[in-house]
């Protein structure tokens, strides 16, 4: 108990600053809602060359995932300014477990990607969106885990380099491969040689498993899908903590 209460106080005070400045919120969902609009009609024709029936069943949870990528991969420009400013250090000679501090930032990452989920979703549906209801519950929770590890590795690399101009290079260097292999905007099929290498990226299997529950299927996919999820969000949680752990971090 004592634990979850040090990580809402955390939460509490992030959130506060947040909602100084929701615009941020508005930016973040921007690039995706471009893609929905100006790249979404140009799949319409192609769905039925990937096995789909709706375009926007096949392109929205590719977005949801850049969303999750893209929302979160930079939260570390914020540490990096808090610990400029002395913030960090003020926390880490409080009482308060380490991991608690570095929960308490990646749950407010993990509410702002909730709602930026649930608007482009929303949004999707103007657009001729056709999915399952549970589906959609299950690939938006998927996001937001997926979105929750991208925030405690940034959060931990910010901490580790305590510098924008290391911290922007370095994820940029990370996220555009991520991105690419991922196959967000359209499934890698062809050539053979990339979809083996897409294969050994999680976030690729990521998209499949949440495409697959869009249409309402449980199968393998999606199963594979969850699991990549938890083992990225556990790899990164257990990374940051030991991060945040460091006497001298």
């Amino acid at each position: 108990m004592l634990f979850l209460r040090q990580t809402f106080i955390v939460f509490r005070r992030q959130l506060r600053i947040a909602l100084r400045n929701p615009a941020w919120v508005i930016i973040g969902l921007v690039q995706p809602i471009l893609y929905l609009a100006l790249f979404g009609p140009l799949l319409v024709p192609l769905a039925g060359t990937f096995g789909a029936d709706n375009a926007y069943t096949l392109f929205v949870p590719g977005l949801l995932v850049q969303l999750g990528l893209f929302g979160t991969l930079f939260a570390g420009f914020g540490l990096v300014a808090e610990w400029r400013a002395g913030v960090i250090e003020a926390e880490r000679v409080t009482p308060a477990s380490r991991t608690a501090l570095l929960f308490g930032r990646v749950a407010l990452n993990a509410v702002q990607l909730l709602v930026q989920s649930i608007v482009l979703v929303l949004l999707s549906f103007l657009f001729g969106l056709q999915a399952s209801a549970g589906g959609i519950v299950f690939g938006i929770a998927l996001t937001v885990l997926l979105g929750a590890a991208c925030a405690c590795f940034s959060d931990a690399v910010g901490l580790l380099s305590k510098s924008e101009n290391v911290l922007a290079p370095l994820l940029n260097s990370v996220s555009l491969p991520v991105l690419l292999l991922s196959g967000i905007l359209l499934p890698i099929t062809q050539p053979q040689w990339l979809q083996t290498v897409a294969d050994v990226v999680p976030t690729k299997h990521i998209v499949d498993g949440i495409r697959a529950v869009f249409t309402g299927t449980f199968d393998s996919t999606v199963w594979w899908g969850s699991f990549w999820a938890v083992v990225v969000f556990a790899a990164a949680a257990i990374w940051g903590t030991r991060v945040f752990r460091r006497e001298n971090a």
